[in-house]
Order: C-alpha cells, then structure tokens, then sequence
C-alpha cells in the first residue's frame, strides 16, 4: 500500500494531474498507452457492457479501411475489467475514470513488490530480506519498472501477476516433506499442513499464470523460458518429478483456455512454450519403463537434452504447418540483423534496431545498480550458489543421493530446488537482458529479490565457509550473525543515502508543459469533420485516437505486419519524395489531413544514422555509402521542408489550414489544379 501510494504521490507532482483539464491529462498518455486508454473510455461510453465489447472486437473506427479485433490484437482484457469494476462498484459516482484507472495499476505495483517480499521472504526465512528486496526495487526503478514512463504498458498490468506466479512456484518447491525428516516421523497434522501448503501454492500458481497470460501477448515467451529452467531442474534431478510436471500441466491448461478465450488465439498454439512442454511430455513417457539408477537410465538422461529439443523443433514445425497463424517475420528478421546474421536497409527493420529499448545495456545502467550495492552482492550471491549447484549436480551424476534432511551446518545451498530454480532463470533473462535492454524490466526485480535472499541466508554465509574452511570462529555462529549484520548495514546506508532523494522527489512539483499539442487537439474537435482522417507518425495518432476519437491511418503499434507497412508509408512524409507520390499514399488510405511535426522534420538525433529522415533516405535508396562516405542524391527536396514553402506543385495537392510552432496541418485536396 506504501509503494502504490508512493507512486500516485509521484505522478502527481510530476505532472500536477489534479489541477489539469481532462484534456491536458490525456496527452500524458503518449504513444501505444493513448491507445489502451482510449478503449477504456470507449467502454466507458458503450451503451452496455456487451454492446462495447463487439464494438471493440469489430472495430473500425479506428484505423481507416480496416476492421480489427481490438480486444485480441491489443490485449485489451485490462481495460475490460477496468471498465466493468468501475461501473459496477459505482465508482462513477466517486472517482473520475482516469484516477480510477492508473489506481489499480498502482494498485497492482504494490502487489507486485510485495510478491517479490514473499518470494525472498520464503528463500530466506526472513521478512528483513524482503524489506531488502524492495527497497533495492524501488532505488532502481528506473531499471526496475517503466510505470513512471507509461502506465498502461501490458507489462505494467501483467508482471504483478507473473511475480505471484513466481513466488506461488518458490513455495510449491520448498514445499517438501523431506525438510520435516523421515516420512515415519512425520505426523498427520504436518502432512495436512504440507497438503494444504501444496495446494495453495498450486491454485495460487494456476490462477496467476492463466492471468498472466491473459495480460499480455509475449507472456508464453517469459513462461517457455521459465520451463526450461524447471526442465533443467528437472534434469539433475533435484526436486520430484512429479511436482516440476504439474507445473507443466499448468502450462498447458492456460495455453489452451487462453486459446479458447482469446477469440482462438492461434499465436498461443504455435508458440515454443506449448511445443516445448509436449515434447516434455513425451520424452518423460520413454522414461517411464526404465528402472532408475540403472545404466540405461544414466544413458537416457544424457540423451534427453537432445530428445526434448529435437521434438520441441519438430513440433512447432508441425504446428505452424497445420495451424493457421500470422506470422511474425518481423520479429526474426529483426533477430537476424541484432545477431549480425543479415543485413538490411528496411525501414521498419533498422528502427526498431535504432530504439533504445532493444540496444544493449548502457555502461549508465550497471552504474546505476553498482552504486545502490545490488549489482556486487547480487554477483557474490549468484556466484555462490551457481557453484553449489555445480557441486550438487556432479554428486548426482557420481551417483550419490541428495541428504533426506539439510541443515545449516552442511552449507550446502545448492541442494534446495527452489534456489536452483531461480539461479538458472536469473542466469536466462541476464543473459536476454544483456543483450536487449529492454528485458532489464523483467530481470532486474529479480536481482534484487535474488541479492537481498542471499545475504539474509545463512545458508549461504555457511557454504562460503565451508569452502573458506574457516575455523577460528563458530562458523555457524558467525553465518548467523552475518546474516542479520550486513542487511541491516545495507539498509542503513541505502536509507541515509537515497531516502532524502525519494522525498525530495516527492516535495518537488514538476509540470508537464505542451501547449502546442493542446492547441492542436483543440483546432482539431472544433474545426475538423467528425468523418476526417488523419496521417501523421504513429505516435502522434495514438494521442489523436485519444484525445479526440477521430479515425487515423496507423498506430503506434508493432506487433502486426500491416500496421507496420502502414507506419512505414506515412512516414514518407519526411523522405525526399515527390508531391504526388506523398499524395498517392495519403489517399490510399483515405487520408482527409496530414501532420508534419516539426520535432521529426528537423530532427538532430544523438545516434547517427538513427533519425526518421536518415532512416527513409537508406530505405529509399537516397542515400548510399561509399568508402565511409555518404553521397545523397534525390531529384526531390525533403517532403516536410519543402510543403511548408507553399509552391506548386506542393499546394496543388495539400493546403494549409493550421500550424503553431511544433505542428503544420494539411487538408489533402480532393480535386486536383495541375497548374506549373
């Protein structure tokens, strides 16, 4: 509740929300989460409940001459329960509908950092691991979360859900009666409590994983890369098989329903996840027969790695074939280009190349974590228990057996599954994380529950020990006291140095300032047809579609090919192209007005080679490289530049019917004067 208030007191004073028009509140949401929140007052607006929901799901007053399934293609089941619980609570007569809304995402922060206190509460027995956890979550949440950026993302509605998930799983793995000792010893109410252990932690985890699922389109790629982590578990045999195949029918379970309910969705039939758990499945079923312990069972072990990524190929071959499904060849031309695989002058290709989010981490990002003290403890406690586990599985392949009871004074960290388990999917999204910034939102968050469990683990300061072969003092003494010593010497410092920081943000009243934009929303519910179109970047239409309700000819959207083909053409505008090659574009999508933006036009970009116009100009063969230099050659002056001169045989075709200083706007005629 703390964390969910912080962040409501946050995006209060940086952008003075109260004291806003409704008008200047809605221009905040920018790009992609302009569109999710216009949907959420669509069905506010919406007659009936049922009446939204086809409206939304036959939509096409939206982008022009196109009908989409908004709710399958944009993900949109948040802003369905968002609408039905702020009408049904009579919140209408409480709350204004944007406060209602960017309130339960706050509200799902504070479900998500106190999933991730649960979680290392649970590893490390302690809550002070949790406290730990998220106050390193909340130092580093500029690397943590992009709540303060855009707060409809997907992934501000769906990670909450994936860290229950997590934490549900960490508890379904200690869960074990081998921790009580022998199962002669154990009495019926220990094994009712670790029955009803069990279960809660199984509901918990389906519930949160359909829901996750549900949240989010790429959701069944952060879940695939979670199985492999149980397979490899799995593999060494360090947590009952039984237990880790369970979670494999959770997987299928979502999968399928998630089909059923995501108006056949085939994207989630063809996804690796689905493939992968099959092939699971029937690579356990040639292992049934095989009595453990015996030569055979060691040679199918080796070969099992093998077994499951062939079939798991196999597989999704088979399935992509019989399976209707879009296809997304942008994404894997895209890993062809960043893995240096291709070379491409496509527009589409090289900006998504150019976005910051899908670069590699900058050196800024480390420092950031290094001076908060999460990345150094995080490497010493992965380390540790990477090593551990190394020493458990060589023991299983020797063919010793893991101990029936572990206690401190073993100090042998990496024989709990729970903590493999997080150490190979820490290790996983590290290793996407350092490749795609991006992925950092999902890693992060588990550096600090992962660095904040381990220096509250004695565990951890006993198998350090042991290795040091430390006999001066009581090791186990010492681990004990270390324990509780140096997170509270962490938190001490972490309060004294970046407490005064979080509350000067909080006293200090920011304010978001585009009166231009304001202007232009303005001109255009006043003065333009309520049948018009508008072209213009991608961006700028999201906040349109927004502020305003008119049809527009693309979004800021990538997850379809046609509405990146879309993107692509309109942003011709700023190549060098002829007047009526732009005006041939504009109209093939019905266009009635274009929008330069100034800011794009005369763009000077940090990232050579990375500006909008640069981009056009090596699509378009406007600009080739020879020997380290750039030869530009074009019949035709830059479309942007050249329109705002107002020269035939530009005004022939576009006239003038507004402009301030960041936007020029022109009606597209619709009889032509061909005049030289």
């Amino acid at each position: 509740m703390m964390y969910a208030l912080y962040l409501s007191a946050y995006h209060e004073r940086k952008f003075w929300f109260s004291n806003r028009q409704e008008l200047e509140r809605e221009i905040t949401f920018q790009g992609d989460s302009a569109i999710y929140y216009s949907y959420y007052k669509d069905m506010l607006k919406a007659p009936s409940f049922e009446r939204g929901v086809y409206e939304l799901t036959h939509n096409n007053k939206t982008v022009s001459l196109k009908t989409i399934n908004a709710v399958q293609q944009m993900s949109l089941y948040p802003e369905l329960i968002a609408s039905v619980l702020y009408q049904a609570t009579g919140s209408n007569e409480i709350i204004e509908p944007v406060y209602f809304y960017i309130g339960i995402v706050f509200g799902l922060q504070g479900i998500y950092v106190t999933a991730l206190f649960v979680t290392s509460w649970l590893m490390s027995g302690t809550w002070l691991a949790g406290m730990l956890t998220v106050a390193w979550f909340i130092i580093n949440r500029v690397d943590t979360t992009r709540i303060e950026y855009s707060i409809p993302l997907r992934e501000n509605w769906a990670l909450p859900y994936f860290a229950c998930q997590v934490a549900a799983l960490t508890g379904y793995l200690k869960s074990n009666l081998n921790s009580y000792g022998e199962l002669k010893n154990i009495n019926e109410d220990i094994k009712s409590d670790y029955k009803g252990q069990q279960w809660f932690c199984y509901l918990l985890m389906s519930a949160s994983t359909y829901t996750f699922m549900m949240m989010w389109e790429y959701s069944h790629y952060l879940l695939f890369l979670q199985a492999i982590s149980l397979f490899l578990l799995d593999s060494f045999s360090l947590e009952q098989s039984e237990k880790v195949h369970e979670v494999y029918k959770i997987y299928i379970f979502s999968l399928f329903l998630g089909y059923l309910l995501q108006f056949e969705n085939s994207a989630l039939l063809v996804s690796p996840l689905l493939s992968f758990v099959i092939a699971l499945m029937l690579a356990k079923c040639l292992q049934l027969n095989v009595k453990k312990g015996t030569f055979v069972a060691k040679i199918m072990k080796v070969i099992n790695f093998y077994l499951v990524c062939t079939l798991t190929v196999t597989l999704n071959i088979i399935m992509k074939m019989f399976v209707p499904h879009k296809e997304n060849g942008h994404m894997l031309k895209f890993l062809e280009v960043k893995f240096g695989l291709n070379m491409t002058k496509n527009f589409t290709m090289n900006w998504l190349l150019c976005q910051e989010s899908l670069q590699a981490p900058s050196q800024e990002f480390f420092l950031r974590l290094t001076q908060s003290s999460l990345l150094p403890f995080y490497i010493l406690v992965l380390i540790t228990c990477f090593l551990s586990m190394i020493q458990v599985i060589f023991r299983r392949i020797n063919g010793k057996s893991l101990k029936e009871t572990i206690t401190l004074e073993d100090g042998q960290i990496g024989e709990r599954p729970e903590i493999i388990y997080h150490v190979i999917h820490t290790i996983l999204l590290g290793s996407l994380a350092m490749i795609i910034e991006g992925v950092k939102y999902l890693w992060t968050p588990y550096v600090c529950m992962l660095a904040a469990f381990g220096v509250c683990s004695p565990e951890l300061w006993m198998t350090l020990f042991k290795w040091l072969r430390l006999r001066t003092v009581h090791p186990v003494l010492l681990a004990l006291i270390l324990s509780m010593a140096v997170p509270t010497i962490i938190g001490l410092s972490l309060w004294k140095e970046f407490f005064p920081r979080l509350m000067t943000e909080l006293m200090e009243l920011q304010e978001f300032y585009d009166p231009d934009t304001v202007e232009l929303m303005t001109w255009i519910k006043r003065q333009a047809p309520v049948a018009a179109v508008f072209a213009g970047s991608p961006q700028l239409m999201g906040v349109i579609k927004l502020c305003t309700g008119w049809m527009v000819t693309s979004l800021p959207l990538y997850n379809d090919d046609d509405l990146l083909k879309r993107n692509e053409n309109i942003y011709q505008i700023y190549s060098k192209r002829s007047a009526e090659d732009i005006y041939k574009i504009l109209t093939s999508y019905k266009a009635n007005y274009l929008i330069v933006e100034d800011a794009i036009c005369n763009e000077v970009g940090t990232v050579r080679g990375c500006r909008v116009k640069d981009l056009l100009d090596i699509a378009n063969g406007h600009v080739v490289c020879e020997e380290g230099d750039k030869i530009t050659y074009s019949k035709h002056g830059r479309f942007c530049h050249e329109v705002k001169i107002n020269y035939s045989p530009y005004v022939n075709y576009f006239t003038r019917v507004y402009w301030n200083r960041s936007y020029f706007v022109y009606k597209i005629n619709t009889v032509i004067s061909f005049q030289s």
